[in-house]
């Protein structure tokens, strides 16, 4: 009997006993930081937020400045083929001549078309001024071909009135046989050399 009761007496003391123990081996020690060590820290992050800020911004900077330098090559870009497209306008203009039949200088009507076209071309570039030549094929007399050149650059240019161009815009000049635009001696020739040519000015 002594025994058992010294059994729980033992039992008594020691459960509280580790029971202390256990629960002090739980406990977390706060450690606070000393007030520099704080302030150091927050320099820190202020100072690296403030670097990720100034990165942020070279980086839009960047983008910025590249996609000015894209916005201004594109404009280039439509600049020259807008200036592209004006000199082909222009060269087709000059290089599309009208004809005529042997001694004749009244208007057939493709050529009718084809001033219709330039009338267009001299609406839409209003400071241009253009010369009408006349030209001749070689059959003929030097002083009638150069009669008949001007009346064939004289049926254009009245045309080119008719359709609403002024006629300060338009000067004319007779050539005759003088200028052959193919300098053989045969039908094919000649058809090609009875002709009017535009050339601005």
């Amino acid at each position: 009997m002594k025994k058992k009761l010294w059994v729980c007496l033992s039992l008594l003391l020691v459960i509280p006993g580790l029971l202390v123990v256990s629960s002090c081996a739980k406990k977390t020690v706060k450690v606070d930081l000393p007030a520099q060590t704080q302030e150091d820290e927050a320099a820190k992050l202020a100072s690296e937020k403030a670097k990720q800020e100034e990165i942020a911004q070279q980086n839009l900077a960047r983008q910025q400045e590249t996609a000015k330098q894209h916005a201004l090559a594109e404009k280039r870009r439509q600049e020259e083929a807008e200036d592209r497209n004006i000199i082909a306008a222009r060269n087709f203009f000059m290089n599309e001549n009208i004809y005529f039949d042997f001694d004749k200088s009244d208007l057939k009507p493709e050529a009718q078309e084809v001033l219709k076209r330039k009338a267009e071309w001299l609406r839409n570039n209003p400071g241009e001024s253009i010369i009408v030549e006349g030209h001749c094929d070689e059959r003929g007399t030097n002083d009638y071909n150069l009669a008949l050149g001007d009346r064939r650059a004289q049926s254009a240019k009245n045309f080119l009135i008719d359709l609403g161009i002024a006629e300060s815009r338009l000067t004319r000049i007779s050539y005759g046989e003088e200028r052959p635009a193919d300098p053989q001696h045969n039908k094919e020739a000649w058809t090609k050399n009875r002709r009017d040519q535009f050339v601005v000015e």
